[in-house]
C-alpha cells in the first residue's frame, strides 16, 4: 500500500495463503493530454475516486494532476464536486461508469468516456468522447471555445444587419427588396462562417 497498490490477501480454508498488490495503471496518453490541458487554461485537474488515497497520490504523481481524493464512494464524490462547486465557477466532470453519473449531474459540464462508458454516464454527461481516447479532450475544449466564438460572430452579423435594415426599410433609404436581398445575403455569411467549424483543427 505505500506503494500505492491495492492490497488483496488470499485465503484458503482458515489459512492466508499470499497477497496481491494491485494497481490501476493511466491511460498511456494521460500525461500528455493534461499538459495540453494547462496550455489551454485548466488550472485546476483534481481526481476522484474509490481507490485508497495512497493509489490516488500515485498516480497524481505519474501523470501530473493537481490534487487526488481516494477512497471515495459515489455519494461521496457527489459531495466532492458540490464543494469544489462552491470553490470554482466552472467544473467539469469526467467519468465512464455508473458511480460517476452522480457527479457529472452536478457538475457544470459533464463528459462520458463514450465508447467504455456505461448507459447512464452517457444519458447524464452533457459532452461525450465516442473514440474513448481521453487525448481527444483537448480538442472537444478547443473546438467548443471556437463554436462560442462563431456563434458570437453569428449574432453580431445578423442583430446588426437587421439593426441597420429595419430603419432604412422605415425612412425609404432602401426598398422591401433590396432590404430581403441583403438579409437573405447575411443569412448566407452566417452559414459560411459556421462552416468554418468543420475544418476546425487542433
Amino acid at each position: 500500500e505505500g506503494e500505492g497498490k491495492t492490497t488483496m490477501l488470499i485465503k484458503r480454508g482458515d489459512e492466508f495463503i499470499g497477497m496481491l498488490g494491485l494497481m490501476d495503471t493511466p491511460r498511456e496518453k494521460a500525461k500528455e493530454t493534461l499538459a495540453q490541458l494547462k496550455k489551454l487554461g485548466i488550472k485546476k485537474m483534481i481526481m476522484l475516486t474509490g481507490d485508497n488515497q495512497k493509489v490516488a497520490d500515485a498516480v497524481a504523481r505519474e501523470i501530473g494532476l493537481t490534487e487526488a481524493l481516494g477512497s471515495l464512494l459515489p455519494e461521496e464524490k457527489v459531495e466532492a464536486i458540490k464543494n469544489l462547486a462552491r470553490q470554482e465557477n466552472k467544473l467539469a466532470m469526467i467519468g465512464d461508469g455508473v458511480n460517476d453519473a452522480p457527479a457529472m449531474a452536478n457538475s457544470t459540464v459533464g463528459i462520458a468516456m463514450g465508447a467504455a462508458g456505461s448507459d447512464v454516464a452517457l444519458e447524464t454527461a452533457d459532452i461525450a468522447l465516442m473514440a474513448d481516447k481521453l487525448e481527444t479532450l483537448p480538442f472537444a475544449i478547443g473546438l467548443s471555445r471556437k463554436a462560442k466564438s462563431v456563434i458570437k460572430q453569428n449574432l453580431w452579423v445578423s442583430l446588426g444587419v437587421v439593426a441597420l435594415l429595419i430603419p432604412a426599410t422605415i425612412m425609404s433609404w432602401a426598398s422591401i427588396g433590396v432590404a430581403v436581398a441583403i438579409h437573405e445575403g447575411s443569412t448566407l455569411i452566417v452559414v459560411i462562417n459556421a462552416l468554418r467549424l468543420l475544418g476546425y483543427k487542433k
